[in-house]
């Protein structure tokens, strides 16, 4: 039997993934007692609508008042759902001054706070977990944190937003449209209502700035990770990557420069292999690779979003601080001594996919050569197909420096001979 003192929890926020976190904690809570050696007591559910029927929650623990809850005095961890910028900085901060440590799943305010909600953490003697951050249910940042903490990481790479990998395994597997796709995830509750954060790369870019952070040993702000989203993929962008045995897919690529001294983060839609692991990743499933020095490569797999599933991750959190709150412990703070500089995307090595339409006329290919050749581009391989006097060009480069890649299609625009750049896609995993 457990009989130490009940630990006091706040929950800011009972929707889809709060509301499953209090039915877990209720349901689960002898074997929760149990393994932090006393038992967890919900003090408080802090929302924005108090009306609104809530299965399963005591209404008397009900509040619209998140300030006063998190700084009762008793409290002694916050389970932050909100979401956003603010409130969340603010009410975060006040529990960290009030000594409560805080379990969140806030990508964005961690990606643009990380560094200052660690120092406020470290000076009020409180912990800050996050691990539901990024990627959902699948243990990710725990084991980058922890697990490889005497490794070194030169890549992370992967699918960390499920509702871009729905999106395009659907045009994937069923030959439809970006709009087509993005309809039939909105109906099937992958996508908001307002799915820009998702499409346009914002969610991934934040977890790609956490994830570099974390792997890297050094800040990366939000705004130093370049973002590209999936809105220009079109039916035929995916057709071409078929033909070429290969699938598109959205990707948070975060990187070791060869010489230990620079890192890159970024994402954007590129085609991969099909004997890729991650070509296989469906739905809105998410995966994620870790390439180590001494450990090689591995793989997280998991359910990347949902109520569920993000639920398990804050609760392993919320098991992990209640733990330490008993011993009088803190767990690992932020590490960012390698203080590594941060490389622009022009500096990125990398190969492009280039679908242009072109004049058929003798000429134009050697035309299109010669400016792959000045900005120093050398080209893997070139299809060429035309009819009526009108032609399309695919150009695959060698890799390259984005920059170099950026300038070639930049002038490559500028030709007469050439009416229009049809696509332009990095192309990984080789």
């Amino acid at each position: 039997m457990v009989s130490a003192r009940p630990l006091q929890v706040a929950v800011l926020g009972c929707g889809v993934v709060g509301s499953q976190v209090v039915r877990l904690m209720t349901t689960h809570a002898d074997d929760l007692a149990a393994r932090i050696g006393a038992p967890l007591r919900l003090a408080g559910v802090a929302v924005r609508r108090p009306d609104k029927l809530r299965e399963g929650i005591d209404p008397t623990l009900v509040t619209t008042d998140a300030a006063g809850l998190v700084t009762r005095g008793d409290i002694d961890v916050v389970v932050e759902l909100i979401g956003g910028i603010e409130p969340a900085r603010t009410l975060i901060n006040a529990a960290l001054e009030s000594g409560a440590s805080v379990v969140t799943a806030n990508k964005a305010l961690l990606a643009e706070e990380g560094p200052t909600l660690y120092a406020a953490a470290e000076k009020h003697g409180a912990d800050l977990y996050y691990e539901a951050a990024v990627a959902g249910a699948i243990p990710l940042l725990r084991p980058l944190r922890e697990s490889l903490a005497g490794d070194k990481v030169n890549r992370v790479l992967g699918i960390v937003n499920g509702t871009t990998n729905f999106i395009l395994d659907r045009m994937e597997s069923t030959g439809a449209g970006y709009g087509e796709a993005l309809r039939e995830a909105t109906a099937l509750g992958y996508a908001e209502a307002d799915p820009t954060a998702d499409v346009e790369g914002f969610d991934a870019a934040a977890k790609a700035a956490i994830l570099a952070g974390i792997a890297f040993h050094t800040r990366v702000r939000l705004e130093e990770v370049h973002r590209e989203g999936i809105t220009e993929i079109t039916a035929a962008d995916i057709a071409c990557a078929r033909d070429m045995g290969r699938t598109v897919k959205l990707l948070a690529i975060c990187e070791r420069a060869a010489d230990g001294r620079s890192v890159t983060a970024r994402v954007h839609p590129a085609m991969i292999p099909r004997s890729h692991p991650l070509a296989s990743v469906r739905e809105a499933y998410n995966a994620v690779f870790v390439e180590a020095e001494a450990a090689g490569r591995l793989m997280f797999y998991g359910p990347g979003a949902g109520g569920v599933p993000t639920a398990s991750a804050v609760l392993g959190d919320l098991v992990a601080a209640s733990r330490n709150k008993r011993s009088g412990s803190q767990g690992p703070g932020e590490s960012a001594y390698a203080r590594l500089r941060v490389s622009p995307m022009g500096e990125v090595v990398t190969r492009y996919h280039i679908s242009l339409d072109v004049v058929d006329k003798p000429g134009v290919l050697a035309q299109c050569a010669t400016v792959f050749a000045d900005h120093g581009v050398s080209i893997d391989s070139v299809r060429q197909s035309g009819k009526d006097g009108e032609a399309s060009l695919v150009v695959v480069t060698h890799r390259a420096p984005d920059a170099a890649l950026a300038a070639t299609v930049g002038a490559l625009r500028r030709l007469d001979t050439v009416h229009g750049v049809a696509s332009i896609m990095r192309v990984e995993g080789e």
